[in-house]
């Protein structure tokens, strides 16, 4: 099978390591986990799991609090992403992922600004056999990624020249330099007149993306929706109503968090 994954799996891969390094992912971007979650996630018995989270609670990977989750130990250092919304949305934008792959038969991603970066939080891969691979738990700068950018063109200039012109933001290697600033500024300004924002091989050679911000009920941003493809099938899925589609997608599952409140603001 033929597939164009930002991260290639590799062949020797041991399949208790990988389960480990998910659980990893997984206490990092939603800070908490119930063993039959962490069974659920990995797709194992639950006496897998507790195997694989007694290892992670011994190396100090992960502690269990008094509810008997378990949580990010201080061998993680700095830990989740500090949202302790993020199990929350992914919940409840699952559904809303797994139909909008369904009608664009493209991979449909969700993530959340974390600083100048994105995460993704979970990706429902397309059916084709040349088709983008699972991105959870992946980090990609927020300015070149498609849903990052949604993101970022709902921030004030004060907080974009903080990011991205500050001090801090050159000693992190994330410096916009004066030539390409105003370039940004003007990408960011489409993206707020236009509702969407697009990557044409921007962080991945030979593909491309779409995407729209989230909000919740008091309209702050949450988080955002991808949907990447094959860079040649890019246009001809424009074509057929790609906006449309991730507009009604993005209105039924904003309607959902509304009614499901979820706190965060999409990153400081």
């Amino acid at each position: 099978m033929q597939n164009l994954p930002a991260r290639r799996k590799p062949t020797y891969s041991i399949e208790a390591v990988d389960n480990a390094l998910q659980l990893l992912q997984l206490l990092r971007d939603v800070g908490s986990l119930r063993l039959k979650d962490a069974a659920a996630e990995l797709g194992v018995a639950p006496s897998t799991a507790h195997r694989l989270l007694a290892m992670l609670v011994y190396r100090g990977f992960a502690v269990q609090d008094e509810t008997r989750r378990y949580v990010p130990g201080p061998a993680m250092g700095a830990g989740p992403a500090g949202f302790s919304w993020t199990r929350q949305l992914r919940d409840i934008s699952r559904p809303h992922m797994e139909v909008l792959c369904a009608r664009t038969n493209e991979t449909v991603n969700l993530m959340i600004r974390v600083g100048t970066k994105v995460r993704f939080l979970d990706t429902v891969e397309s059916s084709n056999i040349l088709r983008v691979g699972d991105r959870q738990g992946t980090l990609l700068p927020a300015h070149k990624a498609s849903g990052g950018k949604a993101i970022l063109a709902e921030l004030e200039p004060a907080a974009l020249e903080q990011l991205f012109r500050s001090p801090n933001a050159e000693l992190a290697g994330d410096y916009i330099p004066d030539a390409e600033y105003p370039a940004f500024l003007r990408e960011l300004e489409s993206v707020r007149t236009n509702g969407f924002a697009a990557n044409f091989e921007g962080t991945e050679e030979g593909i491309s993306a779409f995407g729209m911000a989230l909000h919740n009920g008091r309209g702050m941003v949450v988080g955002a929706l991808s949907v990447a493809t094959p860079v040649a099938r890019f246009r001809p899925l424009f074509d057929a109503g790609l906006v449309g589609v991730m507009m009604e997608t993005r209105r039924q599952l904003e309607l959902d968090i509304a009614a499901n409140p979820v706190d965060g603001a999409g990153g400081n």
